[in-house]
């Protein structure tokens, strides 16, 4: 053999295979023999196996392993296919990220399925499942070339993508047309009552709509997405369908006060119909808006249909309208403390005139010294003469004149304080005038008179206002454009919540106090010569109120119909309701044809109702409805604590959420009791349909969490489906063993258990006796007896469940199998560590473990192990400042990163900090690592201080080759060592008794040593007794530990020529080279070593340093667990590397993922 010994690690780029059963994978050359070297031959090959070097043509220096091996799948729980997800078991994310050196040699079975965290991260970080907004319809609409343009990254902040939009969406047409009504017909008190009930109901939903958008990345698609996501596809798609009808009974709204205001306020000549009588104007006004209300709606719509991009472009536009009205407001307001307006209101006794038809407020007047009558006189009389026949109240009468607007200082304030309700016809008057003469007649309707034209009462008036408080949801719906919208949707909503209703609550106080009550009640502003009454009150012009109110109720018309079909498309792409299917296509840059077509059909139905005041309270009732299930949805996740429930807006309550579900469920029958039983009745038919017909979807509700508490109905509905990633919790089958007396061995880890239970899941803890159940029934009973009290001391809610089984192994396999019923099923296997499997009897405590691992891999569950269980807190004890440390290297569904928050939501754990390290390779960028970690922290919602530690791609110590000997010797005996008990307990009995007097003769040669670990001797003493207990060949392990304990170190070195000369001239200047000559008598034992297996410890010896290191200290560590090797024979090689890697802490959680996603960044 050569001088040196090289160690050949995989090229980078290629893979590493893993061997067949029986085999050994692995590629080790080593140096030419002197011979060949000599005459030039090829170097010595030493493969293990079938296995064999194929060399690339043009290099014949790199060599690379090729591994024959056949897997067999599915009959140890190897190679088990894992569930689908984004990031598990995903071969386009492993490209370009092939396994590279020593480093994680231990997890290198695992990177062919779960990924390495530093590959990962920034897919993790800047993953992203939107669905098709508004920008990308507009960039679809712009490429003509066949390379589509990149979509850009979300820029939008608070102020412009929540904020702005909210405030155009909530100021609208109601706050134009009818709020000056309201106060004058309700009073300054009950119009207070009304903004504040309404408001109300609209912040508490909104503080529940933040929680939800907050727990998670909400796709566009708003209130809809948020409760189907939550309550499940039958509300989701009931209230989805409501919340579209509301949407679209809005856009009628709109469309109808735009067509109000265009020939009321600025060209009544363009109107078609025209009445010929008083009792007319109301029938001829309505077809008025029924034919231009439909030529509009036709016109918007042509523009919504040609592209969306010319909306959005206007939106800014049409909000610069509503802030500079609003804005006019205010400073009328202001100017009329000063300098009031000039608008006569024309008074007959006390009763208002419509002044359209005359032009001075009196009956007669004097030209050229004669009395001539007016035009008011032959409104009122049956000729112009003054002996002509006229009405008795205008006789009886005077005709007054007032000023409509008297301003802040004119204490009219107390006069607008309360209601003025009336039925249909009732005429506008005021009382502090005189009256003289009779009362009201028939034929008064046919007089200019400003009268009531609908029954008025105050919860018609709250129906007509809730619309003016919608559009909260214009935030959520933009979620996709936001740059940060966990941020942005609770500031910027909240907010414009707050600015409106301060608008609404000041115009409320402000109209009172400046505007006569007459005026007020002035629907269309007759009395003021047809002008808009809150125009009346703008600066420097009517026309500013009038044109910007205008435009503003068209740009929300739009809104409403560029938003709704685009809901109805998200609703029929999700396939919840089969008939609507056909909505979900369009055309091919996505935009909704066919539900845009709906839309404008429906939209025309209210249109054809014609009435503002009459469509107001129909899209009420499904706002409320909406809104009602976003606050039942954040009370009901909020109150079943699911594990995925962390909102980042943390300013929410289940009785904030139950508050506003109730209040919402009172306006909807305040509103109009008929109006909520059909929108409800509506509802209902559509969670009917979808329930028989549809719900194919599984989304992760929270109903479905209900259900684990329910008897057989949930169970066959659990059954149904695996809950969704959002609604998974650890459902733990804890494997408890008991001894000879049935007594609880580790009770700590029930204790473990119940500290979990954050995620109310449930809890199966289940023991297996070997023998027969005839045999073994009251040991049975015993055990079960002892395991519920245990359970009860620990405060461990569950099942308890005693197998009797002919042997260990198959009484577990069993349990995995059958424990639980339906969907009560666990997913996650809880074990202690065996402690002692070195010492035990029995060789089967570590192969039943092993097994235990794969056979949950097979049924794809999550694992966990518990080492040094006993020194786990008791539930009465209480951590103070710590921390758990979470050590994430390979990603397999995010377990670790949820079971610290579930273990922090217990009173012995709350105080620890929580503290994530991912290891980084050479070549992988630490800081960008670090970024894209704490960025995928920020979007699960979790805080913990996150660190990025770089492994260095360093040599193979001595020290790992040393350890991989005495384990690969202790392997090969226990394979061989076929003995009765009696023969093997002398033959250990020897191997120990002589392992002791190698150690003896180690410490009378050696006192004092050191190596590489930094441990003492006398502990390496005691390691070195505990790992030869077991060696056949321990006689050559003493002579070798002799000679290598003579030198001043414990060698720590890699060999390589260069390296080995400069160690060779620091011996000799030491005078210590008798201890080199000794070392290299180790070689031939060293060449012999499975490279497979030296890889694995030198990542198990690395690992741990590192872990040790920065979380000795820690109250926990959790740690990802390697996966058993393929090939059952290195099984106890396995627990030897679990052993070193373990190695120095105290509390320790070994997770092993179950091969699907638990955690996720969405709602």
């Amino acid at each position: 053999m050569g001088d040196r010994f090289v160690v050949v690690p995989v090229e980078k780029g290629v893979g590493v295979g893993v061997a067949g059963v029986g085999q050994h994978s692995e590629a080790v050359v080593a140096d030419p023999a002197p011979e060949s070297v000599g005459s030039g031959g090829p170097a010595e090959e030493k493969v293990a196996g079938e296995d064999s070097v194929f060399e690339p043509p043009g290099d014949p220096n790199v060599q690379v392993p090729i591994l024959k091996y056949n897997r067999e799948p599915n009959k140890y729980g190897d190679g088990v296919p894992k569930e689908n997800s984004p990031f598990i078991n995903n071969t386009d994310n492993d490209k370009g990220n092939n396994y590279d050196g020593t480093n994680m040699a231990l997890f290198e079975d695992e990177i062919e399925i779960n990924p390495m965290v530093s590959s990962l991260l920034n897919k993790l970080a800047n993953y992203t499942n939107l669905t098709q907004g508004a920008q990308e319809h507009e960039e679809a609409d712009n490429d003509e070339g066949p390379k589509k343009k990149e979509v850009k990254s979300p820029q939008m902040g608070t102020f412009m993508g929540v904020y702005l939009p909210c405030l155009q969406n909530i100021l609208g047409v109601i706050l134009f047309l009818r709020l000056t009504w309201i106060v004058g017909t309700a009073g300054i008190l009950e119009s207070l009552a009304i903004v504040l009930l309404c408001c109300s109901c609209t912040m508490l939903t909104a503080i529940s709509m933040s929680a939800i958008a907050t727990n998670g990345v909400v796709p566009a698609g708003g209130s809809y997405y948020m409760i189907s996501r939550s309550l499940g596809p039958e509300f989701g798609g009931a209230v989805g369908l409501c919340f579209y009808l509301g949407t679209t009974f809005a856009g009628s709204m709109y469309i109808l006060g735009t067509i109000e205001i265009l020939l009321t306020y600025i060209v009544p000549k363009a109107a078609i119909f025209v009445a010929e009588k008083k009792e007319d104007e109301v029938n001829a006004l309505l077809n008025n808006m029924r034919v231009y209300g439909t030529c509009c709606l036709a016109l918007m719509s042509v523009v919504v249909f040609v592209g969306v991009k010319y909306v959005n472009k206007l939106a800014l536009v049409f909000l610069a309208c509503v802030i500079l009205s609003i804005l006019s407001i205010y400073a009328g307001v202001i100017k009329t403390i000063f300098e009031p307006p000039d608008f006569p209101v024309c008074m007959l006794g006390n009763r208002t005139l419509q002044n359209n038809n005359f032009d001075t407020c009196l009956k007669t007047k004097i030209i050229d010294n004669l009395t001539v009558t007016t035009k008011l006189w032959r409104l009122f009389c049956d000729g112009p003469e003054l002996n002509a026949t006229c009405n008795e109240y205008f006789v009886l009468n005077n005709v007054t004149e007032m000023q409509g607007i008297p301003g802040l200082t004119s204490k009219v304030i107390s006069e607008n304080m309360w209601s003025v309700y009336g039925p249909l016809g009732k005429l506008v008057d005021d009382k502090k005038l005189e009256s003289v003469g009779v009362g009201a007649s028939a034929q008064d309707k046919y007089l200019p008179y400003v009268v009531n034209d609908i029954t008025t009462f105050f919860t018609l008036l709250v129906g007509i206002y809730f619309p003016s408080v919608t559009g909260i949801m214009a935030g959520s719906n933009r979620s996709g454009d936001l740059r940060d919208a966990q941020k942005s949707i609770p500031i910027g909503t909240i907010l414009a919540i707050t600015t409106t209703s301060f608008i609404y609550v000041t115009c409320v106080i402000l109209f009172g106090a400046s505007i006569e009550g007459v005026l007020l009640r002035d629907k269309f502003g007759d009395s003021v010569k047809g002008n808009l009454v809150i125009g009346t009150l703008s600066w420097p012009s009517p026309w500013v109120i009038v044109i910007g109110s205008f435009f503003s109720c068209c740009g929300a018309g739009l809104q409403s119909l560029t938003g709704a079909p685009r809901l109805l498309q998200a609703i029929a792409r999700d396939g919840i309701v089969p008939f609507l299917q056909v909505f979900g296509h369009g055309k091919a840059n996505g935009e909704p044809t066919w539900a845009l077509l709906l839309t404008a059909g429906i939209c025309e139905i209210g249109i054809l109702i014609a009435s503002l005041d009459a469509v107001a309270p129909i899209l009420s009732m499904f706002f409320l409805m909406c809104y009602l299930f976003v606050n039942l949805a954040c009370a009901l996740q909020t109150l079943l604590r699911t594990p995925n429930w962390r909102p980042r807006f943390k300013f929410y309550h289940w009785a904030l959420s139950f508050l506003g579900m109730s209040l919402c469920l009172a306006l909807m029958f305040i509103c109009s009791w008929y109006y909520a039983i059909v929108a409800m009745a509506i509802a209902t038919c559509i969670y009917k349909y979808i329930e028989y017909r549809g719900a194919e979807k599984e989304w992760g509700d929270g109903i479905r969490g209900l259900s684990l508490n329910a008897a057989r109905y949930a169970l066959i509905r659990l059954e149904e489906a695996p809950p969704h990633t959002k609604n998974w919790r650890p459902q733990l089958l804890v494997l408890l063993n008991v001894d000879s007396d049935q007594g609880v061995k580790h009770p700590r880890l029930l204790s473990l258990t119940t500290q979990l239970k954050a995620g109310k899941g449930l809890t199966i803890v289940g023991n297996v006796l070997e023998g027969t159940y005839l045999t073994k029934d009251t040991e049975a009973r015993k055990a079960e007896q002892n395991i519920k009290s245990a359970m009860s001391e620990e405060r461990t809610k569950g099942f308890c469940h005693v197998v009797v089984s002919s042997n260990l192994r198959d009484g577990v396999s069993h349990l995995i199998q059958s424990a639980g019923l339906g969907g009560m099923k666990h997913n996650t296997i809880l074990m202690a560590w065996p402690g002692t499997w070195r010492q035990a009897n029995d060789p089967q405590s570590w192969k039943n473990f092993i097994e235990t691992v794969r056979e949950s891999t097979a049924a794809h569950h999550a694992l966990l192990v518990a080492k040094n269980v006993d020194s786990f807190p008791t539930n009465l004890e209480r951590l103070g400042e710590g921390t758990i440390d979470v050590w994430w290297v390979v990603h397999d569904g995010g377990m670790l990163m949820l079971l610290p928050f579930l273990l922090r939501q217990h009173k012995v754990w709350r105080k620890c900090k929580m503290r994530i390290f991912t290891v980084a390779q050479m070549d992988d960028n630490s800081i960008q690592m670090k970024k894209d970690l704490q960025m995928f922290l920020y979007h699960l919602r979790l805080n913990a201080e996150v660190e990025v530690v770089e492994m260095h791609d360093n040599d193979i110590s001595a020290f790992t080759y040393e350890k991989t000997l005495v384990m690969e010797q202790r392997s090969q005996m226990l394979k061989q060592m076929q003995l009765s008990r009696t023969e093997r307990e002398r033959e250990i009995q020897s191997i120990t008794d002589e392992s002791r007097n190698s150690i003896r003769r180690k410490n009378q040669g050696a006192p004092s040593t050191t190596r590489s670990r930094s441990t003492s001797a006398a502990e390496d003493t005691q390691e070195d007794e505990a790992q030869l207990i077991h060696d056949r060949n321990t006689a050559s392990h003493a002579a070798i530990n002799d000679k290598a304990e003579v030198g001043p170190d414990r060698v720590h070195m890699t060999w390589t020529k260069d390296k080995l000369f400069l160690e060779r001239n620091r011996n000799r200047e030491c005078n210590a080279n008798v201890a080199v000559r000794d070392l290299f008598n180790m070689k031939p034992e060293w060449e012999s070593l499975n490279q497979s297996n030296v890889r694995r410890m030198h990542t198990a010896v690395k690992l741990n340093e590192i872990v040790v290191n920065k979380s000795q200290g820690a109250q926990l560590v959790l740690l990802n667990m390697p996966g058993p090797p393929r090939n059952r024979g290195g099984d106890e090689n396995y627990m030897e590397f679990l052993e070193v890697l373990l190695e120095g802490l105290n509390r320790v959680l070994l997770v092993r993922g179950g091969g699907r996603e638990v955690i996720t960044i969405y709602s």
